[in-house]
């Protein structure tokens, strides 16, 4: 009856959503790095115990109100909330379960409730004797009134703050990483202290002339030697105690040295993944993030484009030149291959990124990246650069949306326009960066006067423009004019004078940001004036 009762709880809980979502809540909640809700509340609890430490400390000179009371006893409930909440937390009991009993199900053998709850207490207990677990529970202890020297404990609430506060976490994890070191310096520091107290009692003892009158004596004067604090409160006065002092000066200028050199080497080892988790955990506070692979002139030149837009986006590249660039520039950077899985997946293209472009100089890693994109995420929009015409069908085979070649583009615009004194100074505006040239869309909305007028008939040069194509989905275009694929569209470069716009069609146009803002005006105005006759 009660294996039933158990099994039946178990699978109750794994598929019931309500639970599960509450679960997956307090997850983000306390557990989970990267999440929003994780960085609110770490802030809101490293308030909360400041506030209750210095409530502490003035309990102890001054009677406090009674709201002062009230305040602690609720901040107290929380910290035990939240422990209990981590407990629970920690693991599945509810899968434990479920596990056992499948195995005693496919083994043939008896399903044994108390190994399962002896299993369950086990993954309990592990995390309640864990180090920060233990410093939660300590922290609530100082609140006990009725036994004072409880207070004692009260430091272990500042310890807390372990947990909430990323760099204390990532000192104490670079230290971890470098516990074999320390733990060698610990034992040599120790042995050292040993024999030079030791040796400081032997000389300096009252009998032998010294003031040094017990063992501990000896012992704090070697550890305030080897610090190279040197108090003056102990000083020695034989020549054999001062022998001791000058070699423990000495060695001690080593063992700091030592212990220096082995921060630094692990602060030096873990700088780049500080600045990757920094980088990952600004990528999770923003949606519709744009991956830019490669940093070159063309990246270069599409991000300072989507800084100026705010369009939130992060650089991946593999060359350390062109990462420190970036980052000089203040843009979220990974430094890492872009063709790979794992770096992809970081940069949140499964998760919260519209649209990837691919503009290394290279077209063999513009295809592998293409081809990692579209089997990580095969909805996300994917733009490639092609350095050779060649290669172009090669990417779209890979899965771009988009192939775009620079090179083509720049000398098709130059053959096509280099006679045309404004579109000449439009192209050389772009390339030289100058913001006063852009390039812009500009609609035809049902009942513009643009709309069935060739391509001739419309006044270009009265706004100083440039017409480099048209956009449409309108299908009389395909037999006029050469089109080129853009998923539901077409984009027609260059459009003969015959070209007749429809409804809905999207003009591209190149010039000064005052001349597109008058083309528009003036056709927003005849649509104004057609709504007046009707």
């Amino acid at each position: 009856m009660l294996t039933r009762l158990l099994v039946y709880l178990a699978y109750f809980l794994k598929t019931s959503t309500h639970y599960q979502n509450t679960k997956h809540f307090f997850r983000r909640l306390l557990v989970i790095p990267q999440s929003r809700p994780k960085a609110y509340f770490d802030v809101f609890m490293i308030v909360l115990v400041i506030i209750s430490v210095f409530l502490q400390i003035e309990k102890v000179s001054h009677r406090q109100p009674q709201w002062y009371i009230f305040f602690e006893e609720c901040i107290v409930s929380l910290f035990i909330l939240e422990y209990l909440l981590r407990v629970w937390l920690h693991s599945d009991s509810h899968q434990i379960i479920l596990d056992q009993y499948e195995r005693s199900e496919y083994l043939d053998i008896p399903f044994k409730p108390h190994k399962v709850f002896k299993t369950i207490a086990a993954k309990k207990i592990e995390y309640v004797f864990s180090p920060l677990a233990l410093i939660d529970l300590l922290a609530i202890l100082p609140s006990y009134q009725p036994l004072r020297f409880l207070r004692v404990f009260l430091i272990f609430r500042l310890f807390k703050l372990f947990r909430y506060i990323n760099s204390i976490k990532l000192f104490t994890q670079i230290l971890s990483n470098k516990r074999f070191e320390l733990y060698t310096l610990a034992v040599f520091l120790g042995l050292l202290l040993f024999i030079g107290s030791t040796a400081i009692f032997l000389f300096e003892n009252p009998e032998s002339g010294g003031d040094v009158h017990d063992l501990f004596d000896a012992f704090y004067l070697a550890v305030v030697t080897l610090s190279t604090v040197g108090y003056g409160d102990i000083a020695p006065q034989t020549p054999g105690g001062r022998l001791v002092v000058m070699g423990l000066i000495f060695t001690g200028l080593g063992v700091l040295s030592f212990f220096t050199s082995i921060i630094v080497s692990a602060f030096t080892d873990k700088v780049n993944d500080l600045r990757e988790n920094q980088v990952y955990a600004e990528l999770h506070r923003h949606e519709g993030i744009v991956i830019i692979c490669g940093f070159g002139r063309v990246g270069m030149h599409i991000a300072r484009q989507l800084a100026e837009h705010q369009q939130p986006f992060v650089i991946i590249d593999k060359q350390e030149r062109h990462v420190e660039d970036a980052r000089r520039l203040g843009y979220l950077t990974i430094q890492g291959d872009a063709s790979k899985n794992d770096v992809l997946t970081l940069a949140g293209i499964n998760r919260n990124a519209a649209a990837i472009l691919c503009t290394t100089g290279d077209d063999v890693s513009n295809v592998y990246i293409t081809l990692t994109s579209r089997q990580l995420n095969p909805a996300i929009r994917v733009i490639s650069r092609a350095y050779r015409h060649d290669n172009v069908r090669k990417l779209y085979q890979a899965g771009a949306d988009h192939v775009i070649e620079p090179f083509e583009i720049a000398g098709m615009a130059a053959a096509e326009y280099v006679g045309q004194p404004v579109a000449f100074s439009a192209i050389l505006g772009i390339m030289h960066e100058e913001k006063g040239f852009i390039l812009d869309t500009v609609c035809a909305h049902p009942g513009a006067s643009i709309i069935g007028k060739k391509i001739a008939e419309i006044d270009f040069d009265h706004s100083k423009l440039m017409l480099i194509g048209v956009i449409s989905t309108h299908p009389t275009h395909i037999k006029q004019s050469e089109s080129y694929p853009m998923q539901d569209r077409h984009f027609y470069f260059n459009p003969k004078n015959t070209f007749a716009v429809q409804e809905g069609d999207l003009l591209v146009v190149l010039g000064k940001q005052i001349g597109i803002e008058y083309f528009r005006y003036q056709i927003e105005k005849s649509r104004f004036k057609l709504g007046r006759k009707r």
